[in-house]
């Protein structure tokens, strides 16, 4: 049996590009989620041949932004509630025009380093043959280096894919989805980011025998 210490995507971006979280922070994740959720219900219910109404994915939303608020024990003024509120509204109106709605999220593959350590990716859409999508609530321009991170090691999970940065701009009046095709990974960065997410796993992942694995496994080898 193969034993190798595995993390996942996120550890590894938290690791090699960690910050402190702000007030403005959560509130922005806060939203995030309710987005998410609101979205992963409204594709699920589509994909089933049910029209969800506008209105009952925004109560969805609204839901799931007040409970993480307050998950928080953050204290949100009226003004400041309904202005997150109405930026919600506008991704969901967004998204419901766009080509994303229906997709389905890939399952979860793992990126393999050396027969070693272990990295799960996992995008938030694709359409199963050549494309994935990964979406973000908000417009990044430039990417940060987080985001960098987080989709070159989906490009190194789902290789042959075409990776596409989803960003809703809940600002923009009216709200828009702005598709933004990223660039094929050099080899060189590729094997600066095998290694480096090589290094967190096997310092904070947790073992797994590669035998077991239920993902689909991609296979690198970077050496020393």
């Amino acid at each position: 049996m193969t034993v190798i210490r595995a993390v996942a995507t996120h550890d590894v971006v938290r690791a090699l590009h960690p910050r402190p979280i702000t007030e403005r922070d959560q509130i922005g994740m806060a939203a995030g989620k309710a987005i998410d959720s609101a979205l992963t219900e409204l594709s699920h219910q589509y994909r089933t041949n049910r029209r969800p109404t506008l209105a009952a994915t925004e109560r969805l939303a609204r839901e799931t932004f007040d409970d993480e608020i307050a998950a928080a024990m953050l204290a949100l003024s009226p003004e400041s509630r309904e202005v997150q509120i109405r930026e919600i509204g506008n991704a969901l109106r967004a998204f419901r025009a766009s080509p994303l709605l229906g997709l389905h999220r890939p399952k979860s593959r793992l990126i393999v380093i050396d027969e070693q350590a272990g990295v799960y990716a996992q995008p938030d859409y694709w359409d199963g043959r050549d494309r994935f999508y990964e979406m973000k609530s908000y417009h990044v321009d430039p990417i940060p280096p987080d985001v960098g991170l987080q989709l070159t090691l989906f490009q190194l999970a789902f290789p042959g894919f075409r990776a596409i940065l989803a960003e809703i701009d809940r600002h923009a009046e009216p709200a828009r989805v702005l598709l933004r095709p990223i660039s094929p990974v050099e080899e060189a960065e590729r094997n600066r980011v095998l290694r480096l997410a090589r290094g967190v796993a096997l310092f904070q992942g947790q073992e797994r025998v590669l035998e077991y694995v239920d993902s689909p496994v991609v296979r690198y080898s970077v050496g020393p």
